[in-house]
């Protein structure tokens, strides 16, 4: 496998063939963001492509059953083009069933709802959105590029296309114990809306080199402490009404692992979470509450 720069990929696509679309992310200006920064953002040629799923042929046969497009953003292809993709890559492989990749909210309001349906029809089996927030003063805090009416629009798009959509938010995101409050409120409440098949969460953690770790070192972002942590997931689980979402919290900067159906494990969750803050006794792990996804 080629591959330029550092690879990202979602937790769940571990065993999946990576093809590199893109070297960067389209977007990259995401306070948070640590990842792309030592490459300069361009399109690899679709002989290249071809060249590359060709060498995975020789190297694994039909054993290929998962496909990851990277880097961080492979929406931002031409449609035409990831049509091309993907033709190529279920001639390769006969036991493909899977084909994901990460979508950013311009990318994908850049698409039309007809283009994603043909790309659900050639084998676009599921996207990665980073939501983060359903705030519009965090997401502009954070220099998402979008509001929350913009994010909500991109999320429908795929949904409403038949793939599926998994939805990344984060915790801690607002910064203080105010805005956390309307942060978890407003980003449940645009997920309900948007109706994802997969929530997934993920702690803010400030990662050296980021426009907001320095602000975290100048003081002018505050970070939660581990029960305003669990406050704020609480208010999100709350909010939350769809009973068939599927929530995974296992990420490694999580407080608190959390994985099945919302109706699996709200109450149990929120139950927990209560008990901690209540005690406030430091033994902030949990077990993980595990659904049937």
């Amino acid at each position: 496998m080629r591959y330029e720069g550092d690879i990202y990929r979602p937790p769940p696509e571990a065993d999946a063939y990576i093809l590199q679309c893109t070297i960067g992310c389209s977007y990259n200006k995401c306070t948070y963001c640590s990842m792309y920064k030592d490459v300069r953002y361009r399109v690899r040629p679709i002989e290249d492509l071809k060249e590359d799923i060709r060498m995975a042929k020789a190297a694994f046969g039909n054993k290929v059953e998962k496909v990851f497009l990277s880097d961080g953003d492979a929406i931002s292809l031409p449609t035409e083009m990831l049509l091309e993709i993907l033709s190529e890559l279920y001639s390769a492989f006969p036991k493909l069933t899977h084909v994901s990749t990460y979508a950013g909210p311009q990318s994908t309001l850049d698409k039309t709802l007809d283009e994603f349906k043909q790309l659900k029809k050639a084998g676009l089996s599921m996207t990665y959105l980073g939501v983060e927030s359903g705030s519009d003063e965090v997401l502009k805090a954070v220099r998402k590029g979008v509001n929350s009416a913009e994010m909500l629009a991109a999320g429908q798009n795929i949904v409403e296309a038949g793939i599926k959509l998994v939805a990344m938010v984060m915790i801690g995101l607002g910064g203080s114990p105010e805005l956390s409050k309307r942060h978890a409120l407003e980003t449940a409440q645009l997920i309900n809306q948007m109706n994802p098949y997969l929530l997934g969460l993920l702690t803010t953690v400030p990662m050296e080199g980021t426009a907001l770790f320095r602000q975290v070192t100048k003081g002018d972002f505050k970070l939660l402490d581990p029960y305003e942590v669990l406050e704020e997931i609480k208010q999100l689980l709350e909010t939350l009404t769809n009973d068939e979402l599927l929530i995974d919290s296992t990420h490694g900067s999580n407080l608190l692992p959390i994985k099945g159906k919302l109706s699996e494990v709200k109450a149990d969750t929120i139950s927990h979470i209560n008990h901690h803050l209540s005690k406030k006794d430091n033994n902030l792990i949990g077990k993980a509450y595990v659904g049937r996804f």
